[in-house]
């Protein structure tokens, strides 16, 4: 027999051609076909078998919770009894494919070089639209790879103002998105952002500047103090991105379309008393707000 044909052949199939009663010694069987005859009565241990009614587990409340990452997976865990670490609950939720749909990746890295400025809403009582307006950027996953959404949102109101989506992080698609909103409704008095290099370059802190906007960052490590935006893509993410899939980057872009003008004009919030974005923005009036 060809040894080059031999080696050629999967060496799974080349284990499953020896034949205990034959003619052929087993050991001049694994000669010819080029395999270790050690190996030959090896039956591979199950590692995750001993796992497998926690990982049912695990899947389970991820599947009644998919915003639930390990850390609190764990907790509900330890709760029903199970002994287990954080590292072995983030190692299984891994072998299954899952992980938190709130997972937020370091999309805003800081730049050193840059001017970062101060968090300005410590305390302050939002009190008419207008008065404070911020930015996030978040991902989403299509057929095609990742793709960036930044969004502009009033706090009062909760209305999203402009949004924009980009195949990359260069902040272009943030600038556009702060100046249609600037342009469809005039200017807040202080704008909100966290530390990222797209907020903090001068081409973005330059627009603001140009239109005597205050400028407010988020505290580092402090989610908290944009927590509005953070509010909207759990919504946006739960409500529309979980439920469909985006073949393409015009399709995702036609369906955002759609659901944030639900969103602004149909969506009730308990936060305002059950009233929509759009009413609670144009009934107190931008020209009353002064």
């Amino acid at each position: 027999m060809d040894k080059k044909k031999v080696e050629a052949l999967p060496l799974e199939t080349r284990y499953n051609m020896v034949k205990e009663k034959d003619k052929i010694s087993v050991a001049k069987q694994c000669t010819i076909l080029c395999i270790d005859r050690r190996n030959l009565y090896y039956k591979p241990v199950d590692k995750l078998a001993k796992y497998k009614v926690v990982m049912k587990k695990i899947y389970d409340l991820w599947k009644e919770e998919p915003s639930r990452g390990a850390r609190q997976i764990l907790h509900y865990l330890i709760k029903r009894g199970y002994k287990i670490s954080r590292k072995k609950v983030r190692e299984l939720m891994m072998v299954l494919g899952i992980e938190s749909m709130l997972t937020k990746l370091n999309l805003s890295k800081p730049n050193k070089a840059h001017k970062k400025y101060p968090y300005l809403l410590e305390s302050v009582e939002i009190t008419h639209p207008n008065h404070v307006w911020s930015t996030d950027i978040t991902y989403i996953k299509t057929a095609y790879g990742k793709v960036y959404l930044t969004a502009i949102i009033d706090w009062f109101s909760r209305k999203v103002l402009a949004w924009r989506l980009s195949n990359t992080l260069d902040n272009s698609f943030c600038i556009d998105a702060l100046n249609e909103a600037i342009r469809k409704y005039g200017k807040p008095k202080i704008f909100n952002t966290d530390q990222g290099s797209q907020y903090t370059a001068h081409n973005f802190i330059k627009v603001l500047e140009d239109n005597e906007i205050a400028i407010s960052m988020d505290g580092k490590g402090r989610a908290l103090d944009n927590i509005f935006i953070e509010r909207l893509w759990r919504t946006v993410k739960y409500e529309h991105i979980f439920l469909w899939r985006f073949d393409s980057v015009s399709e995702l872009k036609a369906s955002l379309k759609l659901y944030f003008d639900k969103y602004n004009q149909k969506r009730l919030h308990k936060s305002l008393d059950y009233k929509t974005p759009d009413e609670v923005y144009y009934k107190k009036g931008v020209a009353d707000a002064a």
